[in-house]
């Protein structure tokens, strides 16, 4: 019996037009994603606007996507963004440091092996949103971690349903925004972050909650533990800390 994912793959989706929101955010939702089944299994591609519709959702649509957290080494304070008001879903969120999706448009981006086509990606879109060189971010720098599979509204007609790959970076970065994704940016420790998530005025992204809900505070832990000789902490020291072999639905 096909899943959810799988048949929703092969039906008839809606599609909107964008004509009412930002043209530079329009014309992102063009770029094409990897659809994947509940168990990260690729099934094809859709473009961006198509899979982020709720209605789609609702059917079992699913696509492939990573949370990238950069932590500086010196201190181990994570560095998170502000998402722009310009963003056609969850505008105005703080999140983790970049989180997007690994697409089907670049051959680079489908290779599954090591999770090097997300690690590919997530170094393209530190540069385009934050505009930190990709030199600065070595795609074999990044830590993966797990996958996570979400589901979660934005408002209204939009929201997200990923297999999202979880992927820390301890690297000293220079940020130069791009100002149509992020209106501002930060970086936290562990206190100064639960502090943000007790204050009313912040919003977050879902899928930033989820993770720091269940994995964040831990593994940071581990990560400021596992300093090395020269004080600074790296996030190569986490590999085997948690199997990431298989899909963790949330």
């Amino acid at each position: 019996m096909s899943s959810p994912a799988v048949l929703a793959a092969q039906a008839a989706l809606t599609s909107i037009d964008l004509s009412g929101y930002d043209p530079v955010q329009s014309k992102l939702m063009d770029e094409r994603c990897i659809l994947v089944d509940e168990n990260d299994n690729a099934l094809g591609a859709m473009d961006k606007k198509t899979c982020h519709l709720m209605e789609n959702i609702n059917k079992g649509l699913l696509h492939r996507a990573f949370s990238a957290f950069v932590f500086r080494p010196s201190d181990g304070k994570l560095l998170l963004q502000k998402r722009a008001p310009e963003k056609i879903t969850f505008p105005n969120m703080w999140t983790n440091t970049c989180c997007s999706h690994p697409l089907d448009d670049f051959e680079a981006e489908k290779v599954e092996k090591d999770q090097l086509g997300v690690r590919v990606a997530a170094s393209r879109k530190l540069e385009h949103e934050l505009g930190i060189p990709q030199s600065q971010t070595p795609v074999d720098e990044f830590q993966y971690l797990t996958r996570i599979h979400y589901l979660a509204p934005s408002s209204g007609m939009w929201g997200e349903h990923e297999v999202d790959y979880i992927l820390f970076i301890t690297a000293d970065v220079t940020v130069n925004p791009n100002e149509n994704e992020i209106c501002d940016h930060k970086y936290v420790d562990k206190a100064e972050l639960q502090a943000m998530f007790e204050e009313t005025d912040n919003s977050f992204t879902p899928w930033f909650k989820l993770i720091a809900r269940d994995f964040l505070f831990g593994w940071w832990d581990e990560l400021l533990l596992r300093k090395g000789a020269d004080g600074k902490v790296a996030a190569k020291s986490l590999a085997g800390i948690v199997d990431g072999s298989k899909v963790v639905k949330m």
